[in-house]
């Protein structure tokens, strides 16, 4: 396959950029940063901008400021490898790194992804609490089942759901606005808070400082965002020409520039109205959020409680789908794994709720506080890992061609991962050292199990660092979760009418295609179906055109034209989402008399984390089904 064929005009129904001018052209490409965005209002970035604005005011003001700024860049270089190369950067990572590395790489992902979905099973059990007075254990207990509502509404068009959820985060981000002009906050005390203070001295104030200022780093450059949105930019279909990238690249820019500008409005106003209702009137130590409806009386009166609670758990349900689809780049991307959507998301939220559960038990619900805080700090603990290599990406003249970005915008890309990295390791400096002084005790073990594993976690970013230094173009080939097109041996035909046969790219594509024309002949006609399952595919369904739908179109199109040279009249089908919907959609509504399908061989374990396609289909329609094993051997 030659993997330069990225181009996203044979996209399937995608968004049309190009027959557009004006403002109604810009419209076109707005949408990839909103969705991203929406993580930038979740419970997390809530809880910090309250810890800070009642711990020390208007100070850390300036961090959220700044951690704006290195989102905005961050963001876009993001959104420029996706548009420029067709890969995510997962994909990237995969490309460039070894499988070992990428493994660690996927795992830091992970755990990334569990702390963020942390932060938002404690907004929304905290918002049933406020809603229904239930016990905090209960609340979250209860997301667990979210799962399966959340899986529904994505199928069911979640991108209309979306458009309402950040709605009504605007709509109460509005609301802090107002309340913050109520307040009367201090304007010069404002102003001044713009101004970078020092969070490297060792008195313990400027400790508590840089732990809640990494916090609100973790919550604004969430690094599974950076995933995200490399993959979402490729829904919208662009001329691949220097002058159609370049405009894609412009417009993507103000995309992400409007959305993640409105978070920050939102996110300082809530630290600014935390400062002025809970710092100066001496409550230096509100972190709750709980407490954060308070700050909207002013304007509800008693329906405070009520329409906080509903943001948050709007907030948190659609900063969970968002990380989702990360969990499906991410997975799919470093190590080329694939299982069904409901079992990595339910995976995800019991690794999430068990240190949530434990915090109740042995902490208190006056836990959470601190462990939504501590969920954002992980965060930011694992963004060098995605921060490095995607700058080594878009500074990769040859991959990037004339889009590699400029020596001055590689400057603060790289100035804002050594800020990031150095107050990381500032912070696991100051915490390891403050672990032997409180417990001495237990000092052997923490430089025995500890110590060690923060040796590796630095030793792989070391790594990650300086491989594409090192070995700047052995890089491998674009790869993607399917082979490439199996070779087609000469066929013995028999006479059938219009039949189906479905595609995987495995070597029992050839089986299948033979059983297939032994049915029908050269007197028959013959589609090709196959289905693109990725995270793309099943949220933004036929809108999407990653490396991996173009790798299949390319696969579909040799075996279209080994059939058409033999003699046989064939043609591509290519569907987005899931396979089993898909597969009995297309037969059903295309007159498919006869559907030739491969098994997978599956047995029962697999098929609960894979999926049953072929008993699927077999239920959804009504014409014969030929299932072909896999030869042995």
């Amino acid at each position: 396959m030659n993997t330069k064929q990225q181009s996203l005009s044979n996209v399937h129904g995608s968004v049309n950029t190009e027959n557009k001018t004006g403002w109604r052209r810009m419209l076109a490409f707005i949408g990839p940063a909103y969705l991203v965005s929406v993580g930038y209002m979740d419970p997390g970035n809530w809880a910090t901008d309250i810890a800070g604005g009642s711990a020390f005011g208007y100070k850390l003001i300036w961090v959220l400021f700044a951690s704006n700024l290195i989102a905005l860049l961050l963001q876009s270089l993001s959104a420029r490898l996706g548009i420029v190369r067709g890969l995510d950067l997962a994909q990237a990572s995969k490309n460039a790194y070894p499988r070992f590395v990428n493994f660690w790489l996927y795992i830091l992902a992970q755990i990334a992804i569990i702390a963020c979905d942390l932060a938002e099973i404690i907004g929304m059990a905290i918002g049933l609490q406020l809603l229904f007075h239930l016990p905090l254990i209960w609340g979250v207990s209860l997301t667990i089942t979210d799962t399966v509502l959340m899986l529904f509404l994505m199928n069911k068009g979640m991108r209309k759901l979306e458009v309402f959820i950040v709605s009504m985060i605007f709509i109460v981000g509005l609301s802090f606005l107002i309340e913050m002009f109520i307040v009367h906050p201090d304007v010069i005390g404002v102003a001044k808070g713009f101004i970078p203070g020092n969070l490297f001295k060792n008195d313990l104030v400027s400790k508590n400082m840089l732990y809640i200022a990494i916090g609100i780093i973790g919550a604004t450059v969430m690094p599974h965002n950076l995933y995200l949105h490399s993959s979402l930019v490729q829904t919208r279909q662009i001329t691949r020409t220097d002058k159609g990238i370049k405009t894609a690249i412009r417009f993507n820019l103000f995309d992400t520039v409007i959305a993640l500008n409105l978070a920050f409005v939102v996110n300082a106003a809530i630290l600014i109205l935390a400062a002025t209702a809970f710092f100066k009137n001496g409550f230096f130590k509100v972190a709750e959020i709980q407490d954060a409806y308070k700050l909207l009386e002013h304007i509800f009166g008693k329906l405070a409680p009520t329409l906080f609670a509903i943001a948050l758990i709007a907030s948190g349900q659609s900063s969970t789908i968002t990380g989702t689809l990360a969990g499906q780049i991410i997975m799919e991307g470093h190590i080329n794994l694939r299982i069904e959507p409901w079992l990595r998301r339910l995976l995800t939220r019991i690794l999430a709720i068990v240190p949530a559960v434990f915090t109740i038990i042995y902490f208190g619900e006056s836990g959470l506080g601190s462990l939504i805080i501590l969920s954002q700090v992980v965060l930011s603990l694992q963004l060098g890992f995605a921060v490095i290599p995607l700058i080594h990406f878009t500074s990769n003249r040859k991959r990037m061609g004339n889009f590699a970005i400029s020596l001055k915008v590689k400057i603060l890309a790289w100035a804002s991962a050594i800020l990031i990295v150095a107050l990381n390791a500032k912070l696991v400096v100051d915490q390891l050292h403050t672990w032997t002084h409180d417990f001495p005790s237990a000092a052997i073990w923490i430089y025995t199990l500890v110590t060690p594993v923060i040796i590796a976690i630095a030793l792989l970013l070391i790594y990650v660092f300086l491989r594409p230094l090192l070995f700047k173009h052995y890089d491998a080939p674009a790869a993607v979760p399917h082979g490439l097109a199996s070779k087609i041996e000469d066929l013995t035909p028999v006479v059938y009418k219009n039949i189906g046969v479905t595609i995987d790219f495995s070597k029992n594509d050839t089986e299948s295609i033979r059983s297939a024309i032994m049915q029908g002949g050269k007197k028959a006609n013959y589609t090709l179906i196959h289905v693109v399952e990725t995270a793309g595919a099943r949220y933004y369904g036929g809108q999407i055109m990653d490396h991996e739908t173009q790798s299949d179109l390319d696969n579909l199109e040799i075996y279209i034209n080994t059939l058409t040279g033999l003699g046989y009249k064939a043609k591509p089908h290519i569907g987005f989402g899931t396979a089993a919907s898909e597969i009995a959609k297309f037969v059903n509504q295309d007159n498919i008399d006869f559907i030739v399908m491969g098994s997978h061989g599956h047995k029962a374990l697999k098929d609960l984390i894979f999926g049953t396609t072929v008993n699927s289909v077999r239920h959804k329609v009504n014409v014969p089904v030929l299932v072909v094993k896999p030869q042995r051997g």
